[in-house]
């Protein structure tokens, strides 16, 4: 019997390419700010060619040669930091909020999430989902060995929760990193399959596959019911 469920939070409870696309804007309205560069509109456009070509690594670099903007390392980690900090313009989907309205009467609900830490709390917080929520793992503060797959953030839930492992569901999306701890340590493990999602490789690693998959959050709940 489930009694406590702990969900991702990018590309699980929201499209993570929307958080892309508001980072994207951010990082362009900032260039366009400064002296021979070009309008945001067209530094974004530049950006979103990049990503949906599928350069993850160095987009900013690219567009800055691609515009004959001077660059240093110094402005790339400024890049960055706007990025990772911009407040987003993300918001949670309807049939998510639905699911954690419906969820939260009948279960204990947690959100354990990888990431660059003022990125997470700020997407969190966007989204408007604290208050869903007994407990949040942002694995940033327990240090960046602890990031999925490691097991060290499930294991301070079910600490945190007093929950057992037995009873409790991970709902997730990455295939690669995802499911690994959660079904070491023995809980259910869910994938959520939403159409935009960025990450699709798998891993060959033996835990590495998740027990259930679905493609809608709103089949959740009568998934975990029958569990």
């Amino acid at each position: 019997m489930i009694k406590t469920v702990i969900f991702d939070l990018d590309d699980t409870l929201y499209n993570e390419i929307d958080y892309c696309k508001s980072g994207f804007h951010a990082v362009a309205a900032f260039l366009a700010e400064q002296h021979d560069s070009p309008p945001a509109d067209c530094v974004f456009d530049a950006f979103w060619k990049q990503f949906s070509e599928g350069n993850r690594k160095t987009i900013f670099n690219a567009v800055l040669d691609q515009f004959g903007i001077a660059f240093d390392d110094s402005l790339i980690r400024k890049l960055v930091e706007v990025y990772r900090t911009h407040v987003p313009k993300i918001t949670l989907p309807d049939d998510s909020r639905d699911v954690l309205d419906q969820l939260k009467t009948k279960y204990t609900l947690a959100l354990l999430t990888d990431g660059f830490l003022p990125a997470q709390q700020l997407k969190v917080q966007a989204l408007g989902i604290e208050k869903y929520f007994k407990s949040i793992i942002y694995t940033e503060q327990l240090g960046r060995d602890f990031w999925k797959p490691s097991t060290a953030g499930f294991e301070k839930l079910l600490q945190i929760l007093n929950a057992k492992p037995q009873n409790t569901a991970y709902v997730a999306d990455n295939r690669k990193k995802d499911f690994i701890a959660p079904n070491k340590l023995g809980f259910f493990t869910v994938q959520l399959i939403r159409p935009a999602r960025l990450h699709t490789k798998s891993s060959e690693e033996p835990d590495a596959a998740p027990q259930y998959v679905i493609d809608k959050i709103s089949e959740l709940p009568a998934l975990l019911e029958k569990l």
